[in-house]
């Protein structure tokens, strides 16, 4: 498939990536992957497949048993942690995981204000990230005062107030409601950051992602349009991966 022309470094570089567990189970076999800035990409695989350990390595929380992990450039290494983890963003499946502050202006600020941020420039801060996921309305309110989907879109407010590179989200449609799941969509589709979606949702998926990669059994197993891939019913079926009864991928006007 056609790539966009990269005019900057990628945002991520993933090469000859290998990792085992203490306990010997090998969870990646070698993954290569090419990530440009401003890309939405969906990772998808079937469970065990090792999305999860290939996006631990994101950030530095596990370390590449061999290959290597670039950011923007800069190597997933211990020297570079701090800078790492304010790059790469996480936004957890459960909001309840990542929000603990009295109220949702102290969640958001929190990461600014823990690297530095003071005064006005943390409070423009809070204000942008807040407005992004529009939640500006709410800042004073205790987080466990909110629906589901509100928390959640505080959650990725509390990761853009730190201006990452790469947003990943782990399952965001997961126990929303149909408004809820079109609202975090529009929002995702308007940040002006690289996306990667690690999803079982595979029609949202399609909606956000013109790129999927499918991981399977530590190994990249296809990288292509998203549209193509799931209409490919022989690979979908290798790979354990359904769609909704009756949907068809062909019939999905693709965004940007």
């Amino acid at each position: 498939m056609s790539r966009p022309t990269p005019a900057f470094t990628p945002s991520l570089e993933v090469s000859g990536l290998a990792y085992a567990y203490p306990d010997g189970h090998q969870a990646l076999f070698g993954v290569d992957l090419t990530v440009e800035r401003g890309e939405r990409v969906a990772l998808l695989g079937p469970n065990g497949a090792g999305k999860t350990t290939l996006v631990l390595h994101l950030n530095g929380i596990l370390d590449a048993g061999a290959g290597t992990v670039r950011v923007a450039g800069l190597p997933v290494a211990k020297r570079n942690l701090a800078e790492i983890r304010r790059r790469v963003g996480i936004v957890f499946q459960d909001p309840d995981d990542q929000l603990f502050m009295p109220t949702v202006r102290e969640d958001v600020a929190f990461g600014p204000a823990a690297s530095g941020l003071r005064g006005p420039d943390l409070e423009e801060r809070v204000r942008e990230a807040l407005e992004r996921v529009g939640m500006e309305e709410y800042a004073n309110r205790p987080p466990h005062h909110l629906s589901f989907g509100q928390r959640r879109r505080v959650a990725v407010a509390t990761v853009l107030a730190m201006e990452p590179e790469i947003l990943v989200l782990d399952e965001p449609s997961s126990n929303l409601d149909p408004a809820s799941r079109r609202e975090l969509a529009d929002i995702l589709r308007s940040l002006d950051v690289t996306v990667l979606m690690v999803t079982h949702d595979l029609p949202y998926a399609l909606e956000l992602c013109p790129r999927a990669v499918i991981l399977s059994e530590g190994v990249i197993a296809a990288d292509d349009r998203t549209q193509d891939l799931l209409g490919d019913e022989e690979l979908m079926r290798a790979h354990r991966l359904e769609l909704p009864f009756g949907f068809d991928p062909r019939s999905v006007t693709m965004g940007a």
